[in-house]
């Protein structure tokens, strides 16, 4: 596939940036590190005339770096790399390490925080430019009576994608909220960012045309928070996790309180588990108590044909998670 001739274009200001997209929004994207953007315009599922440059706009300092938030947390501004998140002392290790694991060094160096957060699905069919499937405005998704090894177990249906983002299942974990640049200017919680395919199996944000991600923003961490993250891949070097978990809890009292659990790349969306987190709050760290928190984070699942194997694969980095988060050692 040849990739089509586009201008880029390098506004000086965020409102100069938007206006341009918002006057066609098919035929210019906003581009950032341009990671999975520049792929899909390779793979021919896009060609924009235009690609509207993010990181000349000067007027908007929040788009860049980790700044402390007004109410006592901190903005991530959305152009910071993953290797900027990684490097964080400042944050919780859930998002440090979910930065740390993702796609290779200088990728990392590349990739922002909002293009993770953006990216379109990496499923097969999606980017195979030859096949009309149902996230492209076909009659139905090709995971289903095809190969879906890595698709969702999961809130799945009509579309059976996985999200495919590294940071998502960490900064839910967190509670985080996203800043958003638009005629109103909104602040909403993260997990309202993403559309699954029962809204619009067409997309996977809520964004509108012209608007932007400007910053995560992330509250207070409560007393004695702990987080970690633990994921599987097929191999250790560049590729795309099979499954994700993300926890983070207070321990301030001796039990557990404040319970967040998360699981990625098992859902069209990052998958929160209420159920786990019923299981868990209020209750002292154990073993036993981890088990049944995973066994009921996977018991509303619905695996396809080829990807059962995800159902134990994520009860034990849950499990695992929620060990080195609570500082409980693993069993033997």
């Amino acid at each position: 596939m040849t990739m089509q001739p586009f201008a880029l274009i390098r506004p000086t200001t965020l409102l100069a940036a938007r206006d341009r997209v918002h006057e066609h929004p098919r035929a210019r994207l906003f581009r950032a590190g341009g990671v999975d953007l520049l792929d899909r315009m390779k793979e021919g599922l896009d060609a924009p005339a235009e690609l509207i440059d993010l990181r000349t706009i000067a007027d908007e300092k929040s788009l860049r770096g980790i700044n402390p938030d007004p109410a006592g947390g901190c903005q991530l501004g959305a152009l910071v790399t993953l290797a900027e998140l990684a490097a964080a002392a400042e944050l919780d290790a859930v998002l440090r390490e979910a930065a740390g694991s993702a796609a290779t060094p200088g990728i990392r160096n590349l990739a922002t925080l909002g293009g993770n957060l953006l990216q379109r699905p990496r499923c097969w069919y999606y980017r195979n430019v030859d096949l009309v499937c149902l996230k492209k405005g076909g009659d139905a998704c090709l995971a289903v009576t095809g190969e879906n090894k890595y698709h969702a177990i999961l809130g799945g249906g009509p579309s059976f994608i996985v999200h495919p983002s590294t940071l998502a299942a960490a900064l839910l974990a967190l509670d985080a909220s996203v800043d958003i640049a638009g005629d109103t200017p909104r602040n909403i919680p993260l997990a309202d960012l993403f559309v699954g395919p029962k809204q619009d199996p067409t997309r996977e944000h809520s964004l509108g045309p012209g608007e932007l991600l400007l910053r995560v923003v992330l509250p207070p961490a409560p007393p004695g928070r702990r987080s970690a993250y633990a994921v599987a891949k097929e191999k250790q070097s560049h590729d795309w996790p099979l499954v994700e978990a993300a926890v983070s809890l207070s321990l301030a009292t001796g039990v557990m309180t404040q319970v967040r659990v998360v699981l990625g790349h098992v859902a069209p969306t990052p998958w929160r588990s209420r159920e786990a987190e019923a299981v868990l709050e209020n209750q002292a760290p154990s073993a036993d108590l981890f088990r049944k928190a995973a066994a009921a984070a996977l018991a509303p699942a619905r695996p396809l044909r080829h990807n059962a194997y995800k159902l134990p694969l994520a009860q034990g980095l849950l499990r695992e998670a929620l060990h080195r988060a609570a500082d409980l050692p693993l069993p033997e």
